[in-house]
């Protein structure tokens, strides 16, 4: 067993909405957290081994609650249709592609909505250990009580359905679940947890009245939703992100253009009428995402990524930029990055950094300010009180 390391850091955000904390230390032994305490008060141990990070932040792993692995992003149609409509294998190397980007950008939990039979283990067969992200499946998107008939109740950690299309689909799903359907499939989850994307005050509440676990997207749902939400203690991904790039991509034919990377472009000319619509639905949003926070509505961040111009991993920051707007304080914000998605999907090896939990967390170097910005160019990623195996700040190219 090895022996107690120190870790030092100018900044500590724990990811349980606590302020943020100067100059502390942490006292890591086989992995885990053993104590928290005031820099000043290190123990002075002749030969203890530590990393001084003394320029820099620590904080939590960060926790996406909505994500699809084998979907690209692209904003090119016949890159996303070459993506559904490919073998095995290359479906694999496009997870594990995802996989790694998310890694990159500090995302260690993601819950997915694919149905990964067989991907995931591929990918967990041919890379180490502690490379491996916490991935939660779904086993697949219920959009029909004949979906979930087919299989799906058998497999995955929790259940997805969707009650209404993403806020950005133009076309409602052909087979939608109705309230029957839906309070049915409810009945019988086998103890798994249900997340219900749902848009508009009707279709919430009923997924409210059914039983469901945590509402996602909930676009348009009203105050009194809301309330039941906090009430009921239902969790709420409200993926703002979605009007986001649907606004950045007014002026392109609808096409999200993804401004805030640099490796897509978008093609296209305006939609009449889209920069209005999307203006108001993202305006909207920010303005229930406030009114969540002062009704005590736990929330936590989900992407979205896999849809058109979302990013795995580089729009967590996106995201979180948007809680901020919203009113969020950064430690509220890096609690729904963290803890609220890790305890909700189960994930133990991640959440806040608390004594007794596992030393996993991100460095970013700079200042608190300079969050959630600086997530796109972390310092490193520390697993289990270590130096993450397969981070590298300044990856090496090779041919």
């Amino acid at each position: 067993m090895g022996g107690t390391r120190f870790i030092v850091a100018e900044r500590f955000i724990d990811g349980s909405g606590a302020k943020v904390c100067r100059n502390v230390f942490l006292a890591v032994k086989d992995g885990i957290i053993t104590a928290i305490g005031s820099a000043a008060d290190l123990p002075r141990h002749d030969g203890a081994p530590s990393a001084d990070f003394s320029y820099c932040v620590i904080l939590p792993a960060l926790v996406d609650c909505s994500v699809s692995l084998t979907r690209s992003p692209s904003v090119d149609r016949q890159v996303r249709l070459a993506a559904e409509e490919a073998n095995p294998a290359e479906k694999a190397a496009m997870v594990e592609r995802h996989i790694s980007y998310c890694h990159a950008y500090g995302v260690l939990g993601v819950a997915v909505s694919d149905d990964l039979i067989g991907l995931v283990e591929r990918y967990q067969e041919g890379l180490a250990q502690e490379s491996i992200i916490d991935i939660r499946t779904s086993g697949g998107l219920c959009r029909s009580l004949q979906d979930c008939v087919s299989g799906n109740p058998a497999v995955g950690d929790f259940l997805k359905l969707g009650y209404s299309s993403n806020i950005e689909d133009e076309e409602v799903p052909y087979l939608r679940l109705n309230q029957e359907d839906l309070g049915c499939i409810l009945q019988q989850r086998s103890g798994r947890k249900a997340v219900v994307v749902a848009n508009g005050r009707q279709q919430v509440a009923e997924a409210l009245a059914a039983g469901c676990d945590a509402i996602e997207q909930g676009y348009g749902m009203g105050e009194d939703n809301l309330r039941k939400m906090a009430e009921q203690n239902v969790l709420w991904i409200p993926s703002v992100l979605r009007a986001k790039n649907g606004l950045d991509g007014a002026g392109s034919s609808g096409d999200v253009c993804c401004r805030f990377s640099q490796r897509y472009v978008a093609p296209g000319k305006p939609v009449p009428g889209a920069e209005v619509f999307w203006k108001k639905m993202l305006a909207d949003q920010l303005t229930q995402l406030r009114l969540a926070r002062e009704l005590g509505v736990k929330t936590a961040v989900g992407t979205g990524a896999g849809s058109v111009g979302i990013l795995h991993g580089e729009s967590m920051g996106e995201e979180m930029k948007l809680f901020i707007k919203a009113g969020y304080s950064l430690e509220e914000t890096i609690r729904c990055a963290s803890e609220n998605g890790a305890g909700f999907f189960g994930m133990e090896q991640l959440g806040a950094l608390t004594v007794g939990r596992k030393a996993t967390f991100l460095i970013t170097r700079g200042t608190v300010q300079q969050l959630p910005r600086k997530l796109s160019y972390l310092e490193g990623i520390y697993v289990d009180g270590a130096p993450s195996v397969t981070y590298h700040k300044n990856p090496v190219k090779t041919v």
